[in-house]
């Protein structure tokens, strides 16, 4: 039976307490409306740079703050699943703000992980993660694959 890797910020702080062994935890966050190809290859990314990948991942409510009251187009649970399903993804905790730094200053990550696309003075919990001996990863995004660009493209086919 596979663990159920969809957790709540307190069951993985127990999960990371207990895990044995001092692992190399890599944290990157999210919406992942669409998972498409370039998300796979970032979160395969993501976890070849230590032992656990976690990621965050924006509920409906903070998809709406951040992208407008249209998006998410796949409800939080079946993201939450779909990233749950990838061999990449150790763990799925959903947060509710607009930013991951709660989560970011309660796991406190070997590694903080976001796209190049990404400056490295915007990248919150940055500072954070540094401070406590972490470091930041930008991984190069694939070009052309975005949610968004997705999106254009079935609302071009249906004009």
């Amino acid at each position: 039976m596979m663990k159920n890797k969809i957790v709540s910020l307190r069951r993985l702080k127990t999960i990371l307490r207990t895990s044995g062994k001092k692992k190399i935890i890599v944290f990157t966050n999210g919406c992942f409306d669409i998972v498409h190809a370039g998300h796979v290859r970032y979160l395969n990314k993501a976890k070849s740079l230590g032992d656990m990948l976690v990621v965050g991942l924006n509920t409906d409510s903070s998809v709406r703050q951040i992208k407008g009251d249209k998006r998410p187009i796949v409800p939080q649970r079946e993201r939450a699943e779909l990233l749950a399903g990838l061999e990449a993804v150790d763990y799925v905790v959903l947060f509710n703000e607009p930013t991951p730094i709660k989560l970011i200053k309660a796991i406190l990550p070997n590694v903080l992980v976001k796209g190049a696309d990404w400056a490295s003075h915007e990248i919150v919990g940055a500072e954070v993660v540094k401070a406590a001996g972490g470091k930041i990863t930008r991984i190069k995004l694939v070009q052309g694959r975005s949610t968004t660009n997705i999106i254009k493209k079935i609302l071009e086919l249906h004009r």
